[in-house]
């Protein structure tokens, strides 16, 4: 039974609503036959036991495993497929999954809304948790250790459009969620990545948005999970990632970009760590940052990298350099 009902219940329906996308996306080594996906077990073995129901008669989205007798619904297959160590997790990995607004998150200010049905949710939909993929062992190479977001997703084959080239190669890819301040998808990034070594990929323009993510970004961790909570906020994934293995327990947001970084609306509520890359332009996105949190009364610190970026800074001397030079905590 779940701890939260009416939400569990709610998602646990708009599940059941895309049951086929929810299969094919969590337990990909399955198949449809007839009304019912098979699949070997919870965990995505291939195989015959576990029947998924994908439409009536009867409820979609509830499974049976024939070998065992466990039964359930698709939440609790994503709570299962994605780790998730509370149903609170699981519920972000499904709206995630389902591009629906944080039940947490206050309404986003301005009247645009992102189309839900467009490229860029089309594409986040056909992606894979980022657990034990390629995408994963490229933030990993990087030294990044905390990595397993809702927000992170991986993508196989992902065609890579060059306008200079006739030819549209297809290379692995770490896909992020760009997401308004309700939490609704705007947008994704891709990273396409090299196939044979965790890096990025040769090509022109290694990382491409798809969809509005100007002023928006790619968030990490719970909303406002515990009192007084600290939020660090800066351009790159890899950055603000490098910053949230030295500073496990605080959220993250990262803006993609320095205008975006100086466009982005601080929520309150948070502290503030703006974490700036090096350079002027790094600086002149900080302080305009600053100057939103100082104007709104939302109490930050800007963070100044040693090197180029923050990145660097772990690779260069790990998790405790950055501790060591910056504090045991972000927060101003």
């Amino acid at each position: 039974m779940y701890a939260c009902p009416s939400t569990a219940t709610r998602t646990a329906a708009a599940l059941a609503a895309q049951a086929e996308d929810v299969c094919r996306h969590y337990l990909p080594a399955g198949k449809r036959q007839g009304r019912y996906w098979v699949v070997g077990d919870i965990d995505g073995s291939p195989g015959h036991s576990l029947i998924v129901r994908l439409r009536g008669p009867g409820k979609p989205g509830k499974f049976t495993d024939m070998a065992t007798g466990d039964h359930g619904d698709l939440l609790d297959i994503i709570r299962r497929r994605s780790r998730c160590s509370s149903l609170a997790a699981a519920l972000s990995e499904a709206r995630s999954f389902l591009a629906l607004p944080s039940r947490q998150a206050p309404a986003p200010p301005g009247p645009a809304k992102a189309d839900p049905s467009g490229a860029a949710l089309r594409l986040w939909r056909y992606c894979r948790p980022i657990d034990r993929t390629h995408a994963e062992a490229y933030l990993q190479a990087r030294g990044i250790e905390r990595c397993r977001f809702a927000s992170l997703r991986f993508h196989p084959k992902l065609r890579y459009r060059d306008p200079g080239s006739s030819t549209q190669p297809e290379y692995p890819a770490l896909v992020a969620a760009v997401t308004n301040r309700a939490g609704r998808l705007t947008g994704v990034l891709r990273t396409y990545l090299d196939p044979d070594r965790p890096a990025k990929a040769d090509v022109q323009a290694p990382k491409k948005a798809l969809g509005p993510v100007y002023g928006q970004a790619v968030r990490f961790g719970p909303a406002n999970a515990r009192p007084d909570p600290v939020l660090i906020v800066g351009e790159g994934i890899e950055t603000v990632l490098s910053l949230l293995t030295a500073y496990p327990g605080v959220a993250g947001a990262a803006a993609l970009s320095a205008g975006s970084l100086g466009a982005f609306i601080p929520p309150r509520g948070w502290r503030i760590a703006i974490a700036r890359d090096a350079g002027r332009h790094g600086a002149a996105a900080a302080d305009n940052l600053a100057k939103r949190c100082a104007r709104n009364g939302i109490r930050f610190r800007v963070l100044a990298p040693a090197l180029a970026d923050f990145n660097e800074d772990l690779a260069a001397g790990g998790a405790d350099a950055i501790r060591q030079r910056l504090g045991c905590t972000p927060r101003g």
